[in-house]
This record gives structure tokens, C-alpha cells and sequence, in this order.
């Protein structure tokens, strides 16, 4: 059975920082809400947040910030 994932303390941080940014766009906004929802969670990212986060991180503009919890939401995704 393969291993449940949660967002971990350094990508929580990281979306943690991405909410708070004023220069941070919807979708970076929606994935980090995501990342912060599964920390100590078994919860699954949706395929809505999914998109969201396949969005960020193929943005050349997105922080490094926001492709650390946009990773952490696609390893969470539901299969």
C-alpha cells in the first residue's frame, strides 16, 4: 500500500508566504490554500486545484514559493 502524503513543514512555510503575498496571482493563492489544508492531513488535492497547480508551475513568473507547494499539491493529488 503506498505511503499516505501531507504537506510537509518547509512547503507549508513556503504557502504560508504565497498567501500572504500581495503580488501572488488566484491560482498560486488556490494551490498554497491547498498545500496548507493537507499539512498533517491525509486529505487529496482535487483536480481543480490540480489544474491550478500544473498552471503554476509551468508559469516562468511563479515564485519559488509557489511551485513548492504547487508540487506538494500535485504529489497529493487524488488518483
Amino acid at each position: 500500500m503506498a505511503k499516505s502524503e501531507s504537506t510537509g513543514s518547509k512547503v507549508a512555510s513556503s504557502a504560508g508566504k504565497v498567501l500572504a503575498s500581495k503580488t501572488a496571482t488566484k491560482a498560486e493563492k488556490t494551490v498554497a490554500a491547498s498545500a496548507l489544508t493537507q499539512k498533517g492531513s491525509t486529505e487529496k488535492t482535487s483536480a481543480k486545484v490540480a489544474s491550478a497547480a500544473a498552471k503554476v508551475i509551468k508559469d516562468p513568473k511563479a515564485s519559488k514559493d509557489a511551485r513548492s507547494a504547487a508540487a506538494s499539491a500535485l504529489t497529493q493529488k487524488k488518483k
